[in-house]
């Protein structure tokens, strides 16, 4: 059936750090050879928050030599979210910026409040986005305004972000603070009826269709 991944860690606003990351792959891991499961909902348990990007004070102790190795971790955990066989969905509840958003963009769909607040704002640090984000906005979005908004480290609200295609369906959030997520259920039980392995297929063939 529908199985929902929750980030929470309040205290850091879902920061991604080494421990979180581990947990993401192994939870990942679990679902890829799990045939009962259907779709897969990406959601925040923390109001307000959907996810603030890589933990900054973690890397800030990080010897130069391990950051390398963070972001691979990064981007090989955002990577298998990506690959994943079955349907994902983003459901943005409040802020996604840099990895939090590349993350939601290694999503098929994403839903979002249009109280949320989206962006890739790496280069305001004077890093590029490096877990997917210049190639997935790009896709998503295309290239022209993909390069604008990296270039601006622009933050979107969920409107913008439904006219410009970041997203697929904007919703009015609501007092529980999780109005993305009960969207983003709706979708997932239209995908339920669907022969398995019809959705597996075809979710492989535009995956590897977008990559020639």
């Amino acid at each position: 059936g529908i199985v929902v991944l929750g980030l929470n860690r309040s205290h850091a606003r879902n920061a991604l750090n080494k421990n979180l990351l581990k947990m993401m792959s192994k939870a990942v891991d679990a679902l890829k050879s799990d045939k009962k499961v259907r779709t897969v909902i990406f959601r925040s348990e923390v109001p307000g928050i959907f996810c603030a990007g890589a933990d900054l004070k973690e890397r800030a102790k990080m010897h130069s030599s391990e950051v390398g190795s963070f972001a691979s971790k990064a981007r090989a955990t955002i990577n298998e979210m990506a690959n994943l066989p079955v349907p994902t969905i983003a459901a943005i509840d409040g802020t996604a910026l840099g990895g939090g958003l590349e993350l939601a963009l290694a999503c098929d769909i994403r839903v979002a409040a249009c109280s949320a607040k989206m962006g890739l704002v790496e280069t305001k640090l004077a890093i590029i986005p490096g877990a997917g984000g210049t190639q997935r906005l790009p896709r998503t979005i295309g290239v022209s305004l993909a390069k604008e908004l990296i270039f601006s480290a622009r933050i979107v609200d969920g409107e913008e972000a439904k006219s410009i295609g970041l997203i697929s369906h904007v919703v009015e959030q609501n007092e529980a603070g999780d109005a993305a997520y009960r969207r983003a259920l709706v979708l997932a039980r239209e995908f339920l009826p669907q022969g398995p392995l019809a959705m597996r297929v075809a979710k492989l063939a535009i995956n590897q269709g977008m990559e020639v």
